[in-house]
C-alpha cells in the first residue's frame, strides 16, 4: 500500500502540473523521514513527489501546506536546508509528534481550537504566502481536526473543514498555480464522520469553486 500511495503521488503531481489541479485519495505520508518511518508513515510520499519534480525541472519552488491536525514534522525535517520546498503547517500543539522540527512557518492551535480562529489564522497564513514566488502547491488535507476525531484534540466542524477547503481552493484559484492534494489523516468515531469530511472535499467544495463535474 505504501509503495502503491507513494506511486500514486508522484502520478498526481505530474498531472497537476498538465491540467492545474490532482488529488491523491491516499497519502499525505507527511512523519516519515528519510531513514525511518513513523506515525503511521512508511515512506514520505509528499517528499518523494516534490524531490522527483525539481530533480527533472518540473518545478523550481514548492510550497507544501498542511493542514492535518498533526505536524508535517518529517517533510519539514527532510526540507530543512532546501530553499527550493517551503514547508508550512497549521497542527495541534498538544499533538504528535510531541518533539516538532521547524517548518518555514509553523502555527500551532491550543486543545479545542474552533473554527473561527482556525479558519482566521489560515486566512492570514495564505494571505502572506501571496508573496512568494511557488510554482506549484502540495495541499495536505487531513480531517483529523474535526471534534469528533479520536486522536485530533480540535474542535473542528465539518463546514468548518469544508470552509477551510474553500479558502485554500479560491486561494489557488486566484494564484492559478498547479495543485496537488493528499488525503492525509482522519480518525473519526463513527469513521463515516472521516469519510463525509473527505468526501466533501472532493465532490462538493471542488466542484463549487471550479464550478466543473467531478469525475469519479
Amino acid at each position: 500500500r505504501s509503495l502503491v500511495a507513494t506511486g500514486g503521488t508522484v502520478l498526481a503531481a505530474k498531472l497537476a502540473i498538465n491540467y492545474g489541479i490532482a488529488c491523491n485519495t491516499a497519502g499525505g505520508s507527511h512523519h516519515a523521514t528519510y531513514d525511518e518511518g513513523a506515525g503511521f508513515c512508511v515512506f514520505n510520499d509528499v517528499a518523494v513527489a516534490a524531490k522527483y519534480l525539481l530533480n527533472r525541472g518540473l518545478a523550481n519552488k514548492i510550497l507544501i501546506l498542511d493542514l492535518d491536525v498533526h505536524q508535517g514534522d518529517g517533510t519539514a525535517d527532510i526540507f530543512k536546508d532546501d530553499d527550493r520546498v517551503f514547508t508550512v503547517s497549521l497542527h495541534g500543539r498538544n499533538n504528535f509528534p510531541f518533539r516538532k522540527k521547524v517548518s518555514n512557518l509553523d502555527i500551532a492551535f491550543d486543545n479545542g481550537t474552533e473554527d473561527d480562529l482556525y479558519l482566521s489564522k489560515l486566512e492570514k497564513v495564505l494571505n502572506q504566502l501571496k508573496a512568494i514566488p511557488f510554482d506549484l502547491i502540495f495541499y495536505q488535507a487531513g480531517v483529523d481536526g474535526l471534534t469528533s476525531d479520536a486522536l485530533g484534540l480540535l474542535s473542528l466542524t465539518r463546514e468548518g473543514l469544508r470552509e477551510r477547503n474553500r479558502q485554500v481552493l479560491k486561494w489557488r484559484k486566484e494564484l492559478n498555480l498547479p495543485l496537488l492534494v493528499f488525503m492525509g489523516g482522519g480518525y473519526s468515531r463513527p469513521i463515516e464522520s472521516t469519510v463525509d469530511a473527505f468526501s466533501d472535499l472532493f465532490i462538493q467544495v471542488a466542484k463549487e469553486v471550479f464550478e466543473t463535474k467531478v469525475i469519479n
